[in-house]
């Protein structure tokens, strides 16, 4: 696909993207707030929150409503907003646990993350190991939420049954071997070793792609798709999922941890391999540039009316400065 097709797809101007960001961000910042308790013993709900409010692109819930959106085709369905809105948050909470488990020093030792510091550092690291651990479970009790529960935002409305069972199976397999933390198992294993681009695509599918992937998936889920749309929109997923980590390795080593909000040029110094070591600066960019048309391609090949929030999306995640 061309790189001049790309820029006949209907999409969004970067002002109406950072528009209808805003609004679902107002959504899914109020639901994080309310249901990540501050009251949770010994101070654990502190460390959670600080975890995760207050920063982060929220790309993962922007991905979960952008599928959401495009699957239910303008419909609304008060039970499938519910569980889409539910499962943004809950993939966002296990991409949270994922970030203050890898900060720790038994696996990255980082001490940035998000332009303060990490959560071992301001709480130390048994609380930090906990944080996480009540992360991930909140993450599943959001997705299978208690029909009585008057508390909730969403209370009176009934997700049905197997959407919640098949919003937790998207999930766990995600953020289990068979995603993100085997991802990070190969990753820790893998330094100072060189990576042939075949082992390097299946590390950064399963420790990136993974839970980006299952972001789309999840927000097909809250709605009714056809096997073919739901096929295109998993390749959509797996190519911008692995196009963030390839934009992340350039990153990197161009940008400073100002800017990141992170500690920047740390994969260099920890000898592990990116796609910039092993492709060089021009061909990863190059690559990013085949992902984001490879993305674009499969929205196409879906059919689906109202894809351009994802291309959107795609775009912003390859051009991104941070």
């Amino acid at each position: 696909m061309d790189t001049h097709v790309i820029q006949h797809f209907t999409t969004l101007t970067p002002a109406e993207l950072d528009h209808w960001s805003d609004q679902r961000l107002t959504a899914v910042e109020a639901a994080l707030s309310n249901w990540i308790s501050p009251d949770a013993p010994a101070g654990l709900g502190q460390a959670m929150r600080y975890a995760v409010l207050d920063g982060g692109k929220r790309l993962r819930p922007m991905l979960v409503l952008a599928a959401r959106e495009a699957v239910g085709n303008g419909v609304k369905d008060d039970a499938l907003d519910a569980a889409a809105l539910r499962a943004a948050c809950a993939v966002e909470l296990i991409h949270a646990y994922s970030l203050v488990h890898d900060d720790m020093p038994c696996m990255d030792n980082d001490v940035l993350r998000r332009g303060k510091p990490t959560v071992h550092v301001k709480f130390g690291e048994a609380q930090a190991l906990l944080a996480g651990d009540a992360l991930q479970a909140l993450a599943f009790e959001l997705l299978a939420p208690e029909n009585n529960d008057a508390s909730a935002s969403d209370a009176g409305v009934h997700i049905p049954d197997h959407v919640q069972a098949r919003l937790c199976r998207l999930l766990a397999k995600a953020a289990g071997f068979n995603g993100m933390a085997g991802g990070q198992a190969i990753d820790l294993a893998s330094v100072g070793l060189a990576l042939n681009e075949h082992q390097l695509r299946e590390m950064h599918h399963l420790k990136t792609g993974a839970l980006l992937e299952a972001s789309v998936m999840m927000g097909a889920a809250c709605g009714d798709t056809t096997g073919q749309v739901w096929d295109c929109l998993q390749r959509y997923g797996r190519a911008i999922g692995l196009a963030f980590q390839v934009v992340d390795d350039i990153l990197d080593v161009t940008a400073d941890s100002v800017t990141l909000g992170k500690t920047a040029g740390k994969d260099a110094a920890n000898d592990k391999p990116t796609y910039v070591s092993l492709l060089g600066l021009t061909r990863a960019q190059e690559y990013a540039d085949h992902l984001l048309a490879e993305a674009l391609k499969a929205l196409q090949d879906s059919g689906l009316a109202s894809t351009y929030t994802l291309v959107a999306l795609a775009q912003r995640v390859v051009n991104r400065k941070t």
